[in-house]
């Protein structure tokens, strides 16, 4: 059985003694293979700066606009993406990718994509300026211009021709699906 390391003080014990419910237990907490990923909440302690760097490079792909995006866990793209534990993806790449991460600045996208990890479309910020940066772009992810809301005078959430696009490929793959179905059954397509 480990012995608990010699700790700052008994707050901090106790703390960590009651978030991983070993109250009666002599337990050491594992330590991180590699001192500079302890900054990052919820990564998974078994990686090293390499492994990470090849995990989050096997688990993404480029995009044509440059951007490198991540596929973390869930179906969902255009999300900020979990991975490697529960760390956020971009998070974790700044810190193997780029380097210098503080803790107390967040990691901004210049890209707006939230699920890129491309190094040079990240860098730190405080919590007010990343705020401020966080303007609607005139184009979206896809390229496409954004229209403008006539009502509110501002540009469109949703970008009509992705949009458009997205609802043209579902009517495609249900079409594909009935007419499956339907040679499944023996009856012919109409």
């Amino acid at each position: 059985m480990l012995s608990v390391p010699l700790w700052v003080d008994d707050q901090a014990r106790r703390h960590f003694m009651i978030a991983h419910r070993c109250e009666g237990l002599d337990v050491a907490p594992r330590p991180y293979a590699d001192p500079v990923l302890s900054q990052v909440n919820g990564l998974s302690r078994h990686f090293t700066e390499d492994t990470l760097r090849a995990y989050l490079l096997a688990r993404s792909a480029r995009a044509d606009n440059g951007c490198l995006i991540v596929r973390g866990y869930g179906s969902q793209r255009g999300v900020h993406q979990k991975l490697a534990g529960r760390a956020w993806a971009h998070i974790a790449a700044y810190v193997v990718f780029v380097g210098g991460y503080d803790p107390t600045l967040e990691v901004h996208h210049d890209c707006g994509a939230p699920d890129c990890i491309e190094p040079t479309h990240l860098r730190q910020l405080s919590h007010a300026d990343n705020c401020r940066e966080r303007t609607q772009r005139p184009r979206c992810r896809n390229g496409h211009e954004r229209e403008v809301e006539p009502a509110t005078g501002r540009l469109r959430r949703v970008c009509r021709t992705c949009n458009r696009l997205a609802q043209k490929r579902w009517r495609e793959r249900q079409a594909a699906e009935v007419a499956k179905a339907r040679a499944t059954y023996g009856r012919a397509s109409s």
